[in-house]
């Protein structure tokens, strides 16, 4: 069996990848919510032993909408309101600047694959539809990218195969030469069986990930993320 050839783009998804979580973010939530610390006892990948929606969500038996659906009802509920979209737990707090969220490792990455010369975009279900109508397009680290294949406008989902082919059609690519990577593991199952190469992110150690995803693309990631 011969190894897949180096790829020469590199699709990224936002939540978790790009973006911090919400579980990383959670004391920062409780203190804008004015909810005593420890009040979120849900901590996803975290912990997942003590998160049974987390599992149900990772069985398929319920999409990751949904899980975020719930918990920003849940949520909503502990300060007194009714939350119907996740962006209400999302948001950065009003006196963050737009970008507080996004990971280090992240920009790093991006700015090495740039330098390199390669092809880097963004291929999210619900980027927009989380964070708000035009977020995407106010992150200083997507005015990077080459092309955002973003679902909330394009109703194709990840992990339909439509939506890799969608991604490496933007970015101009061979889908077998894209990587893809992603914090699911039922999109980094999509990728593959729609013929593209992937690399599955550990939210929990986000600059060992990066590192492997440029050593991947053939680039020496010793001074781009740390």
């Amino acid at each position: 069996m011969t190894s897949p050839e180096v790829p020469i783009a590199l699709v990224l998804d936002y939540g978790g990848v790009i973006c911090r979580t919400t579980f990383e973010r959670q004391p920062q939530i409780e203190r804008r919510l004015g909810l005593a610390p420890g009040t979120l006892r849900w901590r996803g990948p975290f912990d997942p032993d003590n998160d049974e929606l987390w599992r149900d969500m990772l069985a398929d038996r319920i999409s990751e909408r949904e899980y975020w659906h719930r918990r920003a009802a849940e949520v909503g509920r502990l300060v007194g309101e009714e939350w119907t979209v996740p962006r209400m737990l999302m948001a950065p707090a009003p006196d963050d600047p737009i970008d507080a969220t996004t990971r280090p490792e992240a920009l790093a990455a991006v700015r090495a694959v740039r330098d390199a010369g390669r092809k880097v975009g963004v291929l999210s279900n619900e980027l927009d539809l989380f964070n708000g109508p035009g977020f995407g397009a106010k992150l200083f680290i997507m005015k990077l990218m080459h092309e955002i294949v973003d679902a909330t406008y394009t109703g194709i989902l990840k992990p339909d195969r439509r939506a890799y082919q969608a991604a490496a059609d933007a970015l101009g690519a061979p889908i077998e030469r894209c990587l893809m990577v992603d914090d699911q593991p039922r999109n980094i199952a999509g990728a593959l069986a729609a013929g593209m190469q992937a690399e599955w992110f550990d939210v929990t150690r986000p600059a060992e990930t990066y590192t492997r995803v440029l050593a991947r693309l053939g680039i020496d990631a010793a001074e781009s993320v740390g």
